[in-house]
């Protein structure tokens, strides 16, 4: 069974997008949360679709607090995280369940109005597709990974320094723990960069 997590923070007004992409899935999520760490736009989006358990902070946590409040309530065996500003394709729940292992990584498709500043990033690891960039992530982590819950609940996410590390942080203690990963070359998740997210691109 997987639950899926979408992570809004003043990105309400764009998170429709990611809950539509998960509701079309050709396998779709056994559980879907939305959390909001203290933005307070996502409140529209519980009467559109009541099918989503909302998780609505009066008062911001940050990245890391709320990241581990959220993979604490998870119960099923696998669970993926995404950002409200992005979506999977719509078969991307069905191929990643099919994988045997602790840790599933695949491809990102980089889409949206700033897409072109992945190349200055990124070169050796991007190349053009469909109008917009298919990132190759087989040498290491995202934020959007599937992951064995329970072997990533012993770890928990930290970041040390960068806030946008603690991924790579549960990425990289969970293999060091012995965890098992397989990648999965397919973008299977689309990456919208733009104006409100361009300062956080890893």
């Amino acid at each position: 069974m997987i639950t899926v997590v979408i992570a809004s923070y003043k990105y309400g007004h764009l998170a429709a997008h990611a809950i539509e992409s998960l509701l079309s899935q050709t396998r779709k999520p056994d559980k879907i949360f939305l959390v909001d760490d203290g933005a307070g736009d996502c409140e529209h989006l519980k009467d559109i679709y009541p099918e989503v358990e909302y998780i609505l902070r009066k008062e911001n946590m940050g990245i890391v607090k709320n990241f581990n409040d959220m993979l604490s309530s998870v119960k099923t065996d696998k669970c993926l995280f995404i950002g409200a500003d992005n979506w999977l394709r719509s078969d991307a729940l069905e191929i990643l369940d099919a994988v045997d292992a602790d840790i599933v990584t695949y491809d990102i498709q980089v889409t949206g109005e700033l897409k072109s500043e992945i190349l200055n990033r990124h070169p050796k690891e991007v190349t053009k597709y469909k109008g917009d960039f298919w990132w190759d992530r087989s040498s290491g982590h995202h934020g959007s990974m599937l992951y064995n819950t329970k072997k990533a609940q012993e770890v928990g996410y930290h970041s040390e320094a960068q806030r946008t590390q603690e991924d790579r942080n549960l990425y990289h203690d969970m293999l060091s723990k012995g965890a098992t990963r397989i990648h999965v070359s397919e973008p299977l998740l689309y990456y919208r960069r733009h104006r409100e997210n361009f300062n956080s691109c890893k």
